[in-house]
């Protein structure tokens, strides 16, 4: 159902105040104007802020309200004048006087007590939802949501045709440019088409790039939310063969044609395991698997000084992920919303707790996927099914694995691994985590860069690896409490489908 409809059905039971939480006030006033000329034409939409006054939609005159007090005084005057006007009575930024004025507050809970006898309704619109307490039996607290594709396609339209811009973009191309849009609120996605106009004077296929770009910028913005293009494969990631086939068995579970056979959208996947196995690797290569904007929400960058800023930062952060969707939602060391303990007055517990919520009843096709390097920070709720698909544990890699890492970060840097003694390193590199192999190869390279430069050799790579001192001996007892999970039988492997496999597979932490 869409706040068009919410608020229509709302008025029409009657409810006196509706709290209406949104950043968009000019979209606000249009949609509540909408829904007061559908419900009576000759009803009107009396707006008051603390700059203007009192004002009204229609133009009519209407008596001077300087003060928050003044405006509940003679808005309660005109609603028992005309008792049977269908008007709306909108108050700006209202959270601003009802948390330091009592008296307001009051008069606020009287006046909704009296528009229950009228067919008026009052709306306040704030940017937060956080209502007084005394409030909270007398009014409905409605969440508006970012522009979906529809309102973003209109004004793309409208705009076409406002500038008369020559548009060289097909209607497929046009719902694209829209699309690359999803998460801007309705001023901030005019102003990207409106820069994509202004760039060259015309729309294309090379504009949709740039309305990217602009939203990657306003998501990070919201100091708790990045996007990211993702064009990692599976050849991007070394090992892990059981954690692959499980994510290409689901490649196509987002489309329709799933959905049309009865598939629900996959909700996500937890991955548990040793700091440099590749948790945050296998994220980005989900997004570019699945082909899927991939956004990541930074746990510890949620937490604010001012009292409800995190709960807001986090409410904003889940809103646009929703609007993008379906996507991937990484949720980078997840433990970290409990690391503050109960030192901040419960705010991380309620942080935590929202996430736990909204990942159980989200019905939007969003897959998670929330990484934890330190399980035992966790509740144990935490990673229990319905909220996740499957809870995968990452060891430290085999020789065989090692062997693909080499081979991977060797390519990546546009050098031949056959011209390396791969088996060599892998069995110089026993024990080391992925990201210590991909470090000892920069390394290599630094010194063979610096002697010439020349080429980087087997024996320079071999060199840096023995100057590493692994994770696995430097936090040997971690590791060990971290496999215990596996061994509970509390996760899956990633890289073998038997625990018993699993377990005769491990690199041993006996290491000299």
């Amino acid at each position: 159902m869409s706040v068009h409809d919410d608020l229509n059905l709302y008025l029409r039971a009657r409810v006196p105040m509706i709290v209406l939480v949104t950043v968009e006030e000019r979209r606000a006033l249009e949609v509540l104007d909408e829904v007061r000329v559908g419900r009576d034409a000759r009803s009107d939409l009396v707006m008051w802020d603390v700059a203007r006054g009192l004002t009204s939609r229609d133009g009519r005159p209407l008596p001077t309200a300087a003060t928050p007090d003044a405006a509940l005084d003679k808005i309660a005057e005109m609603a028992r004048g005309n008792p049977n006007r269908k008007d709306l009575y909108v108050l700006k930024d209202f959270h601003e006087f009802w948390h330091r004025n009592p008296a307001v507050k009051r008069k606020l809970r009287n006046l909704a007590h009296e528009l229950v006898s009228t067919y008026s309704s009052l709306v306040v619109t704030t940017h937060s939802a956080d209502v007084p307490p005394e409030l909270g039996d007398d009014v409905v607290v409605l969440d508006m949501p970012l522009p979906d594709l529809r309102e973003l396609r209109a004004d793309l339209d409208a705009l076409i045709a406002q500038t008369r811009v020559e548009c060289d973009l097909t209607q497929h191309g046009r719902s694209r440019l829209a699309q690359a849009a999803l998460g801007l609120t309705a001023a901030q996605a005019r102003r990207a088409f409106s820069k994509a106009i202004v760039r060259d004077k015309v729309l294309d296929e090379m504009d949709i790039p740039a309305v990217l770009e602009e939203k990657k910028a306003v998501i990070r913005a919201s100091q708790a939310l990045e996007y990211y293009s993702s064009e990692d494969t599976l050849d991007d990631v070394g090992g892990l063969e059981l954690l692959k086939e499980w994510l290409t068995l689901r490649e196509s579970a987002f489309g329709e044609e799933a959905a049309r056979f009865g598939l629900p959208a996959p909700k996500g996947m937890a991955l548990i395991g040793i700091p440099g196995t590749g948790k945050s690797l296998t994220a980005k290569m989900i997004s570019g698997l699945w082909r899927l904007p991939l956004l990541r929400l930074d746990v510890g960058a949620l937490f604010g000084s001012l009292v409800g800023e995190s709960e807001e930062r986090l409410r904003l952060a889940l809103k646009i992920t929703e609007v993008v969707s379906p996507c991937v939602l990484w949720i980078d060391e997840i433990e970290k919303s409990m690391a503050s303990g109960g030192g901040d007055g419960g705010t991380s517990q309620r942080v935590f707790g929202t996430i736990l919520t909204w990942m159980q009843e989200k019905t939007a096709p969003v897959f998670v996927v929330a990484t934890a390097n330190d399980v035992g920070a966790l509740p144990p709720e935490t990673l229990r099914r319905g909220r996740f698909d499957e809870v995968f544990f990452l060891d430290l890699p085999t020789d065989g694995e090692r062997r693909e890492i080499l081979t991977v970060h060797l390519r990546k840097r546009r050098r031949d691994p056959g011209a390396f003694d791969v088996l060599r390193l892998a069995r110089l590199s026993d024990g080391y985590v992925g990201a210590e192999i991909e470090q000892a190869i920069v390394d290599a390279m630094h010194r063979a860069f610096a002697d010439g430069p020349r080429d980087v050799t087997t024996d320079d790579i071999a060199a840096a690896i023995g100057r590493l001192v692994p994770l696995s001996k430097s936090q040997r007892e971690r590791v060990e409490d971290l496999r215990a999970w596996l061994r509970d039988g509390r996760a899956q492997s990633a890289s073998f489908a038997e625990a018993t496999t699993a377990a005769e597979n491990q690199v041993r932490l006996e290491l000299a």
